[in-house]
């Protein structure tokens, strides 16, 4: 039952190259950005990652994607990444853009044992209908575009609509990261964090969880735990430097208001 594993080399054995990973985080927040150093220290490449975004160009997958070991992404969001936009744009980078909460769910569903599911989402358009740009020639024609997918419409509160049928993802491996975790593998997200980490951890095959803090088993009530640690075969405990680092995506300020004179 102890999960618990000494160092970020030790937690990321058996990632090889072209291994499938679903990776936690949201813009900046909650990413694996340790587990995702050893990676690239170990020099793992030919990689498709499942994730929301791809970080930035210096920091989280966006240092794999610098270098070029990542081949394929699954994403929702472009972001602040332009090495991502440089590489998708020039044919360097297969990109199989999804809508967020479709992303959400197919993650969801993989990991709770469920092959598919209809939404709304993307109905009429070239979600449905095939044809979106997966990867561009260096010309910019299309190389790989999307397939189509089935539909099928059902009665809505007596209404006709047409829904898409959406393939849950299962990642080779979970990469995440947890505010705290227990040896057990049980995990509490901190905030926005809580937004993709759990659903990538049930869709790893195998998931390894970098945790702020490390607890005891029993430490945790169970209604504070987000994630139960049947999910989890991982759990790598972070010291306090690799904890304390945070980034800001975007810092905005304004301007300090004037004082008063008299005040003064």
């Amino acid at each position: 039952m102890d999960k618990v594993v000494s160092s970020a080399s030790e937690a990321i054995d058996g990632i090889v190259d072209g291994s499938s990973l679903a990776v936690g985080g949201f813009g900046l927040c909650g990413v694996p950005s340790v587990l995702i150093a050893a990676l690239h220290d170990a020099g793992v490449s030919d990689l498709e990652a499942i994730s929301n975004n791809c970080g930035v160009d210096d920091w989280g997958l966006g240092i794999l994607l610098r270098d070029k070991r990542i081949r394929r992404m699954v994403s929702s969001y472009v972001g602040e990444n332009k090495e991502f936009a440089r590489q998708y744009l020039q044919g360097e980078l297969e990109v199989e853009l999804t809508p967020q909460g479709t992303l959400a769910e197919r993650l969801r569903a993989g990991g709770a044992g469920i092959p598919g599911f209809y939404t709304v989402t993307g109905a009429g358009t070239q979600i449905a209908e095939g044809g979106l740009p997966w990867r561009y020639n260096t010309d910019g024609s299309v190389a790989v575009a999307s397939p189509p997918k089935e539909t099928k419409v059902f009665e809505v509160d007596g209404e006709e609509k047409e829904f898409v049928l959406e393939r849950a993802i299962v990642a080779d491996f979970g990469l995440v990261r947890a505010w705290k975790g227990d040896r057990h593998g049980n995990l509490v997200f901190n905030k926005s964090a809580r937004n993709f980490n759990p659903l990538c951890a049930m869709a790893g095959r195998v998931t390894i969880a970098e945790v702020e803090e490390l607890v005891d088993p029993g430490d945790l009530d169970p209604d504070e735990i987000h994630l139960p640690g049947i999910y989890v075969q991982r759990v790598l405990p972070l010291g306090p430097e690799q904890a304390a680092e945070k980034r800001i995506e975007r810092l905005t300020t304004r301007p300090r208001p004037a004082t008063d004179s008299k005040e003064a």
